[in-house]
């Protein structure tokens, strides 16, 4: 047979959040293990842009931020050699449905338990809620650790 055999693909969101950050460690961990490939993604939303009356604003620059805050965020994460392992997706929209579609063909899709939004006594965010019902492969949601 002369099939050529891809590695796995874990799929990691990141937000900015402590869990995010574990959600990433548990995803290098994991690839490691299995000799898969990490995807770190993280989504931006204009805030205001819903109404058609919205001021005009340079997507560029929102785009180049993101970026740049994720490429610093993996780093103090994972250290340089960590975060140069690392692919890294940007990407605007509904960060679950950012996440579902980059998930699409993974082995696993990572996610913290709660993300920068919501309240401090939530038990899941919604994010990690909407995709562990709607992704079409396993799911893994991580606890930050307790302060």
């Amino acid at each position: 047979m002369d099939r050529e055999v891809s590695q796995p693909r874990v799929v990691v969101g990141v937000d900015g959040s402590p869990s995010s950050y574990e959600a990433l460690r548990w995803a290098v961990r994991y690839a490691a293990l299995v000799g898969g490939t990490v995807d770190a993604v993280t989504a931006w939303e204009l805030p205001g842009l819903y109404g058609w009356s919205a001021p005009a604003v340079d997507t560029d620059i929102d785009v180049d931020e993101a970026r740049q805050r994720m490429t610093r965020e993996l780093t103090d994460v994972l250290g340089e050699e960590g975060a140069a392992s690392v692919s890294t997706h940007v990407a605007h929209g509904n960060p679950a449905e950012v996440l579902l579609r980059a998930a699409e063909g993974a082995e696993v899709l990572v996610v913290g338990s709660r993300g920068r939004g919501g309240f401090a006594r939530a038990l899941l965010g919604s994010v990690s809620q909407h995709v562990s019902q709607h992704a079409g492969c396993p799911v893994v949601i991580v606890r930050a650790p307790a302060s």
